[in-house]
């Protein structure tokens, strides 16, 4: 993998001598104030606009104001119109589209597709304030606002629709989101790299239609060009009638930068920057469940920026032609990022209004970004990528002690220091020549590799400094965590617990059967037992009670009725009730949602013979898995009921403890742990109040009869 080019090496923009914006306007008086007569680029989100490093607008802007570009933004446009998006005038070089921290149909509809009632990237959380699929309506609103502006989309909601992809909200594989909104570029992923050389090249002059060749973008082509070599992924990976499945985990050997392109005939080195691999076409992943599942694993195993080649895939008469993944940030670049002079707060315009996403993370500091763990239902692989980016420490204490010295009502107490897993933190490939030509999906699955470097101690002493500083009394640990690396830190499973858990750590297990844990990628349960021993052992000799809070998945493919049964009993066993369960949400371009398309499994080679993999897709079925991780709840007890007799498990039908959900029903709503002659059992997630004793019905006449009697003692 070739060194980019430094992030802040480019001669800065003319307009730099306005200098630093308070924050960056977001109407035409603020830029009078600034003695701006027009923005070179104006970005338009989804998102109430906060001039804070954790939200993509404001990281975006305040990165292109130091190359020295006037940037406007344009938060939560009225999109049934044209008016908000000509609020700031023509922009002079482009307008930047993005539908903001989250995918705008994640951010609108629950998994089981009803909408939601509230947003919390919007003024005291409000509902309404974006369109479904925002990136396509607000790229379309500007092009329509002012004609011949170049339309540049990104964001996580453009990137994981840059190829054709299933669309679990219509129900069907929609083609990439450029054609549908019409924009002259995409830049997916981490778009700094991009946004800066494109923004640059446009202000000296380039047309938008000649900047093709830019690491991280994608674009339209009407003909590919003539000096690459074309392979046909099914030459790479053939979607055939092979029975015999290579394991896809084992790492493959540093090579040269050559590849073959038939097996069958004499092999014919080709250089890999001038290859592309055509995918199969919209048209084809459409008709043929298999072809869309080989044309996932194909493009998940080209996302390796030291081996990745350019994908291209057929859309109509045109092609959508993707160039390899951005080169990541090295850690100074990464530094001068997150201290750029934000200001830290929403902007002005929101006056005293709540904002829910800001309030949750205005006390926490990003550490890393990427994600090795490979969990095939996350998107931050496809976003952000597999290659850990880690700050320096000491820029990770300025960024504290700006807390501290700045945030209003801070009160000692770092909410959290983490990012998307929180002890990857400076973990990497042992060797960069390995870490180019890998193309294992995950560098923790089935095992962790023995290439990675699984040091916490960098990530220990960060821990020990950031909260020895003046006026830090807690620093919290918010971030989801990888058990499966902690327990090969028991120091830092110690320092962790005795100084950094607030009682309770969310941690993620997922589910405790083999069969759904294969195709999450997951380590199994024993795993996560042997962190708790670690955690409880730590707790006690710190002289804190402190409890795990596991998470799990339900309805996620590969999960059959009885996997979710022994999750339950597990469950039931150990004590937890949880209150808020979540389900599998098919999130565009994850590996788990081309198994819930298609029914087959992408971790190993497509064919017609391949897996096929149970997936729990009817709203009944859903449900049904909801209820088994909410066992206690007597509204879920007749569908379990019914359940445990379908699959031959009547006998945990009953008022004993053995038993998963008793034979009879209360006639009001209540909880499990009010059940008549029963006393309640500690749960870690919920405290049991007490409450007025239920009136009971009977579910058969045994029952009965038993239920009436207790109610009369």
């Amino acid at each position: 993998m070739q060194p980019a080019p430094d992030l802040f090496s480019s001669r800065p923009y003319w307009a730099e001598r306005f200098g630093t914006a308070p924050v960056l306007p977001m109407s035409r008086a603020e830029m009078d104030v600034l003695g701006w007569d027009s923005c070179d680029i104006i970005i338009v989100t989804g998102d109430a606009y906060v001039d804070h490093p954790s939200f993509g607008m404001a990281l975006i802007g305040r990165l292109l104001e130091v190359q020295g570009f006037r940037v406007g933004i344009i938060a939560q446009p009225d999109w049934r119109g044209v008016e908000d998006f000509q609020c700031l005038g023509r922009p002079n070089l482009f307008f930047g589209i993005t539908a903001g921290n989250m995918d705008s149909m994640v951010n609108r509809y629950t998994a089981d597709r009803r909408i939601r009632s509230d947003d919390a990237y919007t003024p005291d959380g409000a509902a309404g304030k974006r369109p479904d699929r925002s990136v396509i309506v607000y790229a379309q609103r500007a092009r329509e606002a002012f004609r011949g502006v170049p339309i540049i989309i990104g964001g996580i909601e453009a990137s994981l629709r840059r190829i054709a992809h299933f669309d679990y909200w219509s129900d069907k594989v929609r083609r990439s989101i450029l054609p549908d909104s019409k924009a002259d570029l995409l830049l997916f992923g981490n778009a700094e790299r991009a946004v800066v050389e494109v923004a640059h090249r446009l202000a000296r002059g380039e047309p938008i239609h000649k900047i093709t060749d830019v690491r991280g973008s994608a674009l339209m082509r009407q003909q590919l060009p003539e000096d690459w070599t074309v392979i046909d992924s099914t030459q790479l990976d053939q979607p055939g009638a092979r029975p015999i499945h290579p394991d896809p985990y084992q790492a493959t050997p540093a090579c040269s930068n050559q590849v073959t392109v038939k097996p069958h005939l004499r092999p014919r080195r080709i250089p890999r920057d001038k290859t592309v691999v055509r995918l199969p076409s919209y048209a084809q992943v459409v008709e043929d469940e298999l072809l869309y599942a080989h044309a996932s694993r194909v493009f998940h195993l080209e996302t390796n920026p030291g081996n990745a080649r350019a994908l291209v895939q057929r859309h109509g008469g045109r092609e959508v032609w993707l160039n390899p993944p951005p080169i990541p940030l090295t850690t100074e670049e990464l530094d001068r990022v997150y201290e750029l002079p934000y200001s830290r707060r929403p902007h002005p315009a929101y006056s005293d209004s709540r904002n829910p996403a800001w309030e949750m993370i205005r006390f926490s500091v990003n550490i890393m970004r990427g994600c090795f763990g490979g969990c095939t239902f996350c998107s931050i692989t496809e976003h952000e990528g597999r290659i850990i980016q880690s700050r320096s420490e000491d820029s990770i204490v300025r960024e504290v002690e700006t807390i501290r010295d700045q945030v209003p009502g801070f009160t000692g107490n770092i909410s959290d220091l983490g990012g998307p897993t929180a002890n990857m933190y400076r973990l990497k490939c042992k060797d960069e020549k390995i870490e180019s030509a890998c193309r294992r999906l995950s560098c923790v699955y089935p095992e962790i590799c023995s290439n990675l470097e699984t040091d916490h101690r960098p990530l220990i002493r960060l821990y020990r400094r950031t909260r020895g500083l003046a006026g830090i009394k807690r620093v919290f640990i918010a971030s989801g965590l990888r058990y499966d690396l902690a327990i090969r830190s028991p120091e830092y499973i110690r320092e962790l617990v005795t100084h950094h858990v607030g009682g309770y750590l969310k941690i993620a297990p997922e589910h405790t059967e083999t069969g759904p844990l294969s195709k999450m990628m997951k380590p199994g349960i024993d795993t996560y037992d042997r962190f708790k021993q670690l955690f409880d052992r730590y707790s006690q000799e710190a002289g804190k009670e402190q409890y795990l809070i596991p998470y799990f998945i339900a309805a996620h493919p590969g999960t059959t009725d009885r996997d979710m049964l022994d999750l339950a009993l597990w469950l039931k066993r150990n004590g937890f009730r949880p209150d808020q369960v979540q389900a599998f949400l098919p999130t565009p371009l994850a590996i788990a949602s081309a198994m819930y398309h298609t029914r087959r499994n992408p971790l190993k080679r497509i064919s017609r013979y391949s897996e096929r993999i149970s997936v729990p897709s009817g709203l009944k079925q859903r449900r049904l898995h909801k209820a088994f991780l909410r066992y206690h709840d007597p509204q879920n007890w007749p569908l379990l009921r019914e359940a445990l007799k379908a699959i031959g498990r009547a006998d945990l039908i009953g008022n004993g403890k053995r038993h998963l959900v008793p034979s009879w029903q209360p006639t009001t709503r209540c909880d499990a742990s009010d059940s008549p002659g029963k006393s309640a059992g500690r749960n870690p997630q919920r405290p049991i109040s007490k409450r007025r004793s239920p009136t009971w019905r009977s579910v058969n006449t045994a029952s009965g009869r038993a239920a009436k009697k207790t109610k009369k003692r």
